[in-house]
């Protein structure tokens, strides 16, 4: 007899809550084997976000010499606004880039009967948090240098981050199980997270977009997040929680229809690897 998989939302909680230890076994053993073997290990996840923020600042900054109309003129002030934009989206991308082959590239997990395949996409989001957390310290850092004190509304990062975090995990559910069946979604996603980031307001304030193409940003689901983002580390906003409210509790809903989708369509996955 087949195996039934529960889509109810409330046992999608249950299940990762219950998975928990080899959901941070596998994240840690994800994120070491993405070094090993290197000279430098773990550091080059600390070199990564250095050496990108300063070929930001010297790109923009000095070559282009941009400015933020939202901020002072200063090369390493628009280097951080930028970053932190970058911040954001880096998570998306890490995540969403790598979901087509999770399954794919984990053929004995598939023929496991009793392993939780759901996990994967969220051990995924485990290693691009770390990548995010180590960028966030870099930035804290350099924003030491720059400028001075953190604004208050630092310790608001974490909440901006979560709604694309949830938005990604779903996005990375949808398209594992998809890439199982179409093996040409992952060139498909690399073009479109490429075209996202010069889409997304991360080198340009939302405000320069011109009024008649303002409406395009509402359907851009990683601008919310940006700006939040930004309110929260460098401008010292804090979150409306209207807005955030809305944007997370769709990311929620979102994640649920994709874990849906992911459970509906696994069975299958067997027979086609």
């Amino acid at each position: 007899m087949m195996r039934q998989f529960s889509i109810a939302p409330w046992e999608m909680i249950a299940e990762l809550w219950s998975k928990r230890a080899l959901i941070l076994a596998l994240t840690r053993r994800e994120i070491i084997s993405r070094y090993k073997g290197s000279a430098l290990g773990l550091l080059w996840s600390l070199f990564n976000p250095l050496f990108m923020l300063a070929v930001y600042t010297f790109v923009f900054g000095v070559v282009f010499n941009s400015s933020w109309s939202e901020a002072s003129a200063s090369k390493g002030q628009f280097a951080l606004i930028l970053f932190a934009g970058m911040i954001v989206f880096n998570l998306f991308a890490e995540c969403t880039n790598k979901a087509p082959m999770t399954i794919v590239s984990n053929v004995n997990y598939v023929k496991k009967v009793l392993f939780p395949l759901e996990i994967l996409p969220v051990v995924n989001a485990g290693a691009a948090i770390f990548h995010t957390a180590v960028s966030v310290v870099v930035w804290l850092a350099f924003y030491g240098i720059e400028v001075g004190v953190p604004v208050a509304t630092v310790w608001m990062v974490p909440f901006a981050i979560l709604p694309p975090l949830i938005m990604s995990i779903g996005l990375g559910w949808f398209l594992a199980s998809l890439g199982v069946y179409l093996r040409d979604v992952s060139q498909v996603v690399g073009i479109f997270t490429t075209i996202l980031m010069f889409l997304s307001p991360i080198f340009f304030p939302a405000s320069a977009v011109p009024p008649s193409y303002q409406v395009f940003l509402n359907f851009n689901p990683l601008a919310p997040a940006i700006k939040q983002m930004r309110d929260a580390i460098y401008f010292g906003v804090p979150l409306d929680l209207y807005a955030y409210g809305s944007y997370l509790a769709a990311s929620m809903i979102f994640a649920w229809l994709c874990f849906a989708w992911f459970q509906k369509t696994r069975r299958g996955f067997a027979d086609v690897l």
